[in-house]
């Protein structure tokens, strides 16, 4: 794969560190805007990146590149994205993939046109985890629910308190909890589950209107899944899935799923009492480790290099179906006016 980056910010940093062992993806070049040149600069001599421009349409001429990866801010990824199809390239697209679900669509359908790929980059479909948690779903019975938290106190919310307001939080720049960090917990159940039925949101509103913080409720045949994410505060992260013989559970934060419990019920072994006037089921909780890697985001780059490389289109279309299915469930979000809570 002959890679060009677009983008100088923290995620673009993390992404050229966790690609750096990856000898099949070629980092031919890197875009920054004009008033981010020297931290182009800074980046291509770091990690070896030939080119360096500052215009867009000159990098998708004269680059010789088969693929962008688009670490931009939210609010430029459709259009971004849309050049570069154009211009026949791959584009693996930083989440959340785009605004609406209308855009997603007109990128995938472009894509298709053009025979090429457009993918969303999310870690949790690429970690052993999420597989594991797949092959043992059928294990807990029938499921009655899903919670999941993914809370950290955000590095930009400091100066957001002080009414310096970063992209990560600016509702023109598509910002806020949901989109930036709730959204790998919704990630998780659409990826288990599907699509839901309805969905309903309760955020938390900064001084202008941007979700801080919030919770996802989203609504299955016969149980929901709860998704909480904050930029504002903290507490511990997980991901819990309970049946009625089982549970699973992440402990840790959701996007780098650094293990999973499972425990199914030993029909074979009588209950017990519980001190709180409950019943004890006989379960044998295992815990899966999954193999390490040399950054969270580098298996989704070995991802995508091979599914671009040898064109997978099997493949790419599975990812691209859940992200439309993901987008579906942002969409189904009323994003009614701000009430006065802070």
């Amino acid at each position: 794969m002959k890679l060009a980056i677009l983008g100088t910010g923290k995620i673009v940093n993390e992404a050229l560190y966790a690609i750096e062992p990856l000898a099949q993806i070629e980092r031919r070049a890197i875009f920054a805007r004009p008033h981010s040149r020297q931290k182009g600069e800074a980046l291509a001599d770091r990690y070896s990146i030939a080119e360096l421009y500052t215009d867009y349409d000159e990098l998708l001429d004269r680059a010789d590149v088969d693929t962008v990866y688009i670490g931009l801010i939210n609010s430029v990824h459709f259009e971004y994205a849309k050049r570069a199809l154009e211009k026949q390239k791959h584009v693996i697209l930083e989440k959340p993939f785009t605004g609406t679900l209308a855009e997603a669509e007109e990128l995938v359908e472009l894509a298709r046109a053009q025979n090429r790929f457009v993918l969303e980059a999310i870690t949790v479909l690429h970690n052993d985890v999420i597989d594991r948690m797949r092959d043992t779903l059928p294990k807990l019975g029938s499921i009655r629910m899903l919670l999941a938290n993914y809370s950290q106190y955000s590095s930009r919310y400091d100066r957001y308190l002080r009414g310096d307001v970063d992209a990560s939080f600016d509702p023109a720049s598509l910002g806020g909890a949901l989109r930036d960090i709730n959204i790998y917990n919704i990630h998780y159940a659409v990826s288990l589950f599907g699509a839901p039925k309805r969905v309903q949101y309760f955020p938390n509103r900064g001084f202008n209107g941007i979700d801080i913080s919030g919770t996802l409720v989203m609504e299955y045949n016969g149980f929901s899944s709860v998704c909480t994410g904050a930029k504002d505060s903290d507490s511990p992260c997980f991901v819990s899935v309970q049946g009625e013989k089982g549970y699973m559970k992440i402990d840790g934060k959701p996007n780098a799923s650094p293990n999973l419990t499972t425990a199914v019920v030993d029909e074979h072994l009588e209950a017990e009492g519980d001190p709180s006037g409950g019943m004890k089921r006989r379960m044998n909780p295992q815990v899966f480790l999954p193999k390490e890697v040399h950054h969270r985001m580098t298996r989704e780059f070995q991802d995508f290099a091979r599914i671009i490389d040898t064109g997978d289109a099997a493949a790419a279309k599975q990812l691209t179906d859940e992200t439309l299915n993901v987008m579906r469930v942002i969409d189904m979000v009323e994003w009614t006016a701000p009430t006065e809570r802070n």
